[in-house]
């Protein structure tokens, strides 16, 4: 199951790179410029080495600038975050945006064999909801190939396992807001087992 939806989401992805690049509303190349910064947490290509910090390439146009913003304003709260965008202008964040939305999301996906058990599970989840709860499927909102949809349901392929885990968790607690309060909702409703289910399913995606 798992190859055939890595080909499947293969052949789609030149098209959707093309596709963000032209919704994007800042300069990619202007935000390459600026992106130096980023690539220690976050890697050169968008692609981070580090499991528990997210993956940008790829991003949907739109969510990293409003995501940056939110850190800006104090709406996600995170030290290292706030201290690197004080100084970040709405065109550096629109540029940084434009950028990591024009790369694309190459992520060489490892599951061992547990994860692939968890991420059976999460399958049912993701495409299917969770009725005793009241949740409707994931990809209702972010694909089901978990691309996303500008601006507000970001990407959620192409992402390390243990930052999708956190980010359910963190959505949880409440602890991280979510687009009109959806995800802290629908997170609340899962317990912590469907949530690494869930993470290893998507991180499964590309």
């Amino acid at each position: 199951m798992f190859k055939k939806l890595l080909l499947s989401a293969a052949v789609l992805v030149s098209g959707v790179v093309t596709n963000n690049v032209a919704l994007a509303a800042g300069n990619a190349d202007a935000g390459k410029a600026k992106s130096a910064v980023c690539s220690a947490c976050h890697g050169v290509q968008g692609i981070s080495s580090i499991a528990v910090n997210p993956n940008l390439a790829g991003q949907v146009p739109g969510y990293i600038s409003e995501q940056l913003a939110a850190f800006k304003s104090g709406d996600r709260s995170n030290a290292i975050m706030a201290g690197q965008v004080v100084a970040l202008t709405d065109e550096d964040m629109a540029d940084l945006d434009a950028y990591y939305a024009s790369l694309v999301p190459n992520v060489e996906v490892k599951l061992t064999e547990d994860d692939k058990a968890l991420a059976e599970e999460g399958a049912k989840i993701y495409r299917g909801g969770f009725a005793e709860r009241g949740i409707s499927a994931c990809m209702s909102c972010h694909g089901p190939s978990g691309h996303g949809i500008p601006k507000n349901y970001p990407r959620v392929s192409a992402q390390h396992k243990g930052y999708l885990e956190q980010s359910l968790l963190d959505y949880k607690k409440g602890d991280r807001k979510g687009y009109n309060d959806i995800m802290p909702s629908i997170a609340f409703g899962l317990s912590e087992l469907q949530i690494k289910q869930l993470a290893a399913y998507m991180a499964g995606l590309n």
